[in-house]
């Protein structure tokens, strides 16, 4: 079973989240607000699927800060994890999608499986947290390049379907 849990101030990363679940045949009501839901929210789900934005100098979306905390106390053992994000690649090059990289860096060691891992090619940065070398940690929706989204959305909910 699948859980979507996205962190929003704009409604992009909602939206994103929306999106998403619509593809995977995901329900509105595993589609969780990390501000309107409590981190044990993630035990029913074998699959988690997190968002965020990322503002500032690279910085989360503010409602994942205490989310991610009480999530560090979950048990993650064998739970898969995907992420996905906003971001805007010619505005921030040096903190692009950071946030996917922070959530990564913060679960890491959890016991969770990370899944959705997509190869770098086509982005414009490739510094960011969001990048493990020639890999993106999850799947990237580009502000500056939104005609690309909707393909690596695709091969995104592939390689996510498919771990």
């Amino acid at each position: 079973m699948t859980g979507i849990f996205y962190g929003s101030s704009t409604g992009n990363t909602e939206s994103l989240a929306n999106e998403i679940a619509a593809k995977l045949g995901v329900g509105t009501s595993d589609i969780h607000n990390v501000a309107d839901v409590s981190a044990d929210a993630v035990k029913g789900y074998d699959l988690l699927l997190l968002g965020s934005s990322t503002w500032g100098a690279g910085d989360l979306q503010d409602d994942w800060y205490a989310f991610v905390e009480a999530l560090k106390k979950e048990d993650l053992t064998g739970k898969k994890v995907g992420f996905f994000g906003c971001g805007n690649s010619g505005s921030f090059p040096d903190t692009f999608c950071d946030a996917l990289g922070i959530l990564h860096e913060e679960l890491f060691g959890s016991g969770c499986v990370f899944v959705g891992a997509m190869a770098a090619d086509g982005y414009a940065v490739a510094e960011s947290r969001a990048f493990d070398g020639d890999r993106v940690l999850g799947l990237v929706a580009d502000d500056d390049e939104p005609d690309k989204t909707e393909e690596r959305m695709e091969a995104w909910v592939l390689a996510v379907q498919n771990a």
